[in-house]
């Protein structure tokens, strides 16, 4: 999935554009709704892997080195565990996957409000007048490359200062 190529509009092209929005903003609902289901299946396994070492640690103290049983140290003991600390890595990157599609879907949804926007503004004969049309797509690209050489400075200043 290319998010940064397909969350772009083409100006000149609305019609298509406005064709192309109703599958694009499906696909990556779909890719959320599998990052949830991968999320679920992550955070299952994360309690099996936890109901597995309470079980052990509770049949075998010795194993794990303990000389009296609390809760506490159970629970201590479980998140230490290699087993416990890889299920819970993988449900922390299965939550980062749901929060990233999570954010495209929002994208895509401001995507339609900016095609809506700009609809209303061919419309409303915005970029039409007398004299030579403004490049809408020209201008945007300077103001990005703007934008990325301001933060560049200050990443480079705050960088320097630690």
């Amino acid at each position: 999935m290319d998010y940064e190529k397909e969350i772009r509009i083409d100006e000149t092209a609305l019609d298509v554009e406005w064709l192309e929005q109703p599958r694009l903003f499906m696909k990556y609902a779909q890719h959320l709704a599998e990052m949830r289901k991968r999320l679920d299946a992550a955070k299952e396994q994360l309690d099996l892997v936890r109901a597995e070492l309470d079980k052990d640690i509770r049949m075998d103290p010795d194993k794990y080195e303990i000389s009296k049983i609390t809760e506490t140290v159970v629970s201590n003991t479980i998140i230490t565990q290699p087993e416990y600390r890889e299920a819970n890595k993988e449900m922390i990157a299965a939550k980062f996957e749901v929060d990233i599609a999570t954010a495209a879907v929002r994208a895509f949804d401001q995507r339609k409000d900016a095609l809506e926007n700009l609809v209303k503004l061919h419309g409303q004969q915005y970029f039409a007048g007398p004299k030579v049309p403004r490049d809408i797509h020209q201008e945007w690209e300077a103001k990005q490359k703007r934008a990325n050489n301001s933060v560049g400075k200050v990443m480079r200043r705050k960088g320097g200062q630690e």
